[in-house]
């Protein structure tokens, strides 16, 4: 609706109603003398005469800041007390949307919604979203305008979840509204909708539990639920609509929560939505990121990595992947490297993915082994789901690797030796399951084979020994890391002693850290020195024509 001339304008009977009621109270002689503009005000918004009133007054204190009750008494002229007959008011205005509501433990405060100043302005009656039939995406930015009114306590949270309620009703032509609603989350359908908006809007399912307190109007009350996420009696847990999210290392994070992949699957039909591969890169060690280094092998293990990255270079992985599913042939890779410690297993790892453009997901058993015990078998399971999406998502097959393995794929325990090897046993049932399963790039470390399960033998479809460098490969490795060493000094320590590439490179940053410090010359005699110590068996090395190494 609009007038025409300044005397037909909403703001022109705004400003009459409050030269005419300001500092005089709402008397009904002053509401009698001000009928006119208050009756054009309640005509153009629908509300009622004394609402009228309230609104001019709030117009009046201006559009950009908190308004309080305090504030409008003092601007109608009347005690704050006398106020409280008229807060059921202020609710009304705050439903027609006139007002919007900050609420706080002390006192409410109230300011113009944007739409309504853009309104007056242009003397045109609001267009108030009804929010019905709504598009998919037009769907999740009304759920963010609560969520941030939410979140800016503009809403309560029975306001919060109301509104939401109202929305999926209005909706109920969106898969979305339907699979929401056949989960039936009662006095949890703002927390399963935070987590839907997340993911919609911020591409983002990973919520730590202490960001869900503000959905709740108490501190007991959030603990309340809260310990329910952590003992995982929720009923959003029982079925299996949101799960821990998974750490770098690759197993449960107890303090945050995702939807699962099923609940992804059920809700999202509209969005076809996965996590977004750019997100998922975080967790993951990126193969443009990883420093080319330069790998010395011995014949037989040189002739099997480079075997091994043909296949895993795109172009060849992606044909014999076709073919082995035309053949109806599993089509996953799993892979065990084997050796002694420092032989060059994990950088063998890092290079292949380097060279082959495959970023890699880490799961150092060593450092995280002991968190599963309590729910082993789901952690290991969260470990392959995380996996799988990657898979999914990204344009390259990632590699994932279990670094020193050794603790899993051992021979089983007798299962009347306690908890922890039944724990261990179910860890291995999972690994072999997900092995036969496989579909991606697995690589599993371990320095121990002597000691393997046999059911594990058969899943790895490449199995690759990492020995000590001959000589000559020692020789090469030591005037590679020194390169001030000559030929005869590199032979020398090649011969005398039989390290590893681990130890070697070792013994090559203790002498770069003499150098930094003391500035000291290259000396034959200091690294034989560094040898020694390296070696704790103490064992006496071969003459060299000037004494015992």
């Amino acid at each position: 609706m609009s007038r025409n001339g300044q005397s037909g304008t909403i703001l022109y009977h705004i400003s009459e109603i409050l030269n005419m009621t300001e500092g005089n109270g709402l008397t009904d002689d002053l509401m009698e003398r001000a009928k006119d503009h208050i009756d054009f005000v309640s005509g153009f918004y629908g509300i009622t005469p004394v609402q009228s009133v309230l609104f001019s007054h709030f117009v009046g204190q201006g559009y950009d800041k908190d308004i309080s009750p305090n504030q409008i008494a003092q601007s109608i002229g009347c005690k704050p007390v006398m106020l409280f007959q008229y807060l059921n008011e202020f609710d009304a205005l705050v439903k027609k949307k006139l007002l919007t509501c900050k609420k706080n433990k002390c006192e409410n405060y109230y300011y113009i919604p944007l739409q309504i100043i853009e309104s007056l302005k242009n003397s045109e009656a609001p267009k108030i979203r009804e929010n019905k039939n709504l598009s998919i995406f037009e769907f999740f930015d009304a759920v963010e305008y609560l969520v941030d009114g939410r979140n800016n306590d503009e809403l309560s949270v029975d306001d919060f979840i109301c509104e939401v309620d109202t929305l999926i009703d209005n909706n109920m032509h969106l898969l979305f509204s339907q699979a929401f609603r056949a989960y039936h989350p009662g006095d949890l359908t703002g927390i399963l909708m935070y987590f839907c908006e997340r993911l919609v809007n911020n591409d983002d399912d990973t919520i730590g539990i202490y960001q869900l307190e503000n959905l709740f109007e108490s501190p007991s009350a959030f603990r309340s639920i809260k310990r329910t996420f952590k003992d995982k009696s929720n009923v959003l847990f029982s079925k299996d609509i949101i799960e821990n999210s998974i750490t770098n290392d690759g197993f449960g994070d107890t303090e945050s929560l995702k939807l699962t992949e099923k609940a992804r699957n059920e809700l999202f039909a509209e969005l076809n939505i996965h996590l977004n591969a750019a997100k998922l890169k975080k967790d993951l060690i990126l193969a443009d990121t990883i420093i080319e280094k330069k790998m010395f092998y011995n014949p037989k293990e040189e002739q099997a990595v480079r075997q091994l990255t043909q296949l895993l270079s795109p172009g060849n992985f992606n044909a014999v992947l076709k073919r082995l599913t035309e053949k109806g042939m599993r089509s996953g890779f799993a892979c065990l490297f084997y050796g002694g410690p420092g032989t060059g297993k994990t950088e063998t790892v890092n290079m292949l993915a380097r060279s082959t453009g495959r970023d890699i997901m880490l799961v150092d058993i060593s450092k995280t082994k002991s968190c599963w015990f309590g729910e082993s078998e789901k952690k290991i399971k969260q470990v392959f789901d995380k996996y799988k999406t990657y898979v999914e998502v990204c344009e390259t097959t990632p590699i994932l690797l279990f670094n020193e393995a050794d603790g899993i794929i051992g021979k089983r325990k007798d299962v009347d030796a306690g908890n922890v090897a039944q724990t261990e046993n179910a860890i291995q049932n999972i690994i072999l399951q997900e092995l036969e399963n496989l579909k991606g790039i697995l690589i599993a470390t371990t320095n121990l084979t002597q000691n393997m399960d046999k059911a594990f033998e058969r899943r790895f479809l490449y199995k690759i020994e990492f020995q000590k460098p001959a000589p000559p490969i020692r020789a090469l490795l030591w005037k590679e890391l020194l390169p001030e060493l000559s030929c005869t000094e590199a032979h020398i320590l090649a011969e005398s002693f039989d390290f590893s590439g681990g130890q070697i490179e070792n013994i090559a940053r203790k002498r770069t850290i003499e150098f930094v410090l003391s500035g000291s010359a290259h000396s034959l005699d200091t690294l034989i020195a560094f040898c020694q110590d390296e070696r704790l068996d103490n064992k006496p090395g071969k003459s060299i024509g000037f004494g015992r190494v």
